[in-house]
């Protein structure tokens, strides 16, 4: 099918040159017969008054997706399973914690809680250190152990470190300014103290049996000038 062939646009007023016109503009109006429009409208052209907006439809909820996006919480089927412990950790074995609060300081592992990490004490009484948890990443494993036989760790867990969330009170004016009234340090509770003289003492016991054995709990492991580190047997 051939291609329709346009017409060639034909104007009124034509171009002399380019943007000039061969009338002028009083010439064109009259040519155009705009006064005549002007006449039969009482001298004024007519204005069309813009047709008003068509009212916007209620909102619709989309047909096939919600107008808003809406976060939906991905499926995770992922169970955490604890660290596996390391061949080098068993219970009894002397460990160095290497961050801290305790830094260098020897400590004797219990157990591994469900959580992975690692329950250990000082003993309290030798060192300082009392029942913790210990992230098996920041200790080094000794060749030394300790008989924990006697000792019962039965009741700890994850739980039993877990902290109780308490409100914080809304202080006046007064308070503030008052000395006697200045918020005292949070004492162990006398379970928790009781909990750790009952692994302590068939601790220590185990442990006075061992010549040296105290002594090495007591000292804080620290390395000094020309030790080499990666020929160390711990």
């Amino acid at each position: 099918m051939a291609p329709k062939t346009r017409a060639p646009r034909t104007t009124r007023n034509p171009d002399l040159i380019r943007g000039v016109g061969k009338y002028s503009r009083s010439k064109m109006y009259h040519k155009r017969g705009l006064w005549a429009i002007k006449a039969k409208n009482g001298g004024v052209f007519p204005r069309h008054d813009a047709k008003p907006a068509a009212q916007a439809p209620a909102a619709k909820p989309p047909k096939f997706y919600p107008a808003d996006d809406v976060k939906k919480p991905l499926i995770n089927k992922r169970k955490p399973k604890p660290a596996k412990l390391r061949s080098s950790i068993s219970p009894g074995t002397v460990l160095i914690i290497l961050a801290g609060r305790f830094k260098g300081k020897r400590v004797v592992f219990l157990k591994q809680l469900s959580s992975g990490l690692l329950l250990v004490t000082g003993p309290f009484k030798i060192n300082g250190v009392p029942l913790r948890r210990v992230n098996q990443s920041y200790v080094i494993g000794t060749s030394t152990k300790v008989d924990i036989s006697e000792v019962n760790v039965e009741k700890f867990d994850d739980k039993y470190f877990a902290k109780e969330g308490e409100k914080k009170k809304k202080k006046g004016e007064g308070e503030f300014f008052e000395a006697e009234k200045e918020d005292k340090k949070q004492q162990l509770p006398q379970g928790k103290k009781e909990d750790q003289k009952a692994v302590d003492t068939p601790l220590i016991k185990a442990i006075e049996k061992v010549e040296a054995l105290k002594s090495y709990l007591g000292a804080r492991f620290s390395l000094k000038a020309g030790m080499k580190p990666h020929e160390l047997v711990f």
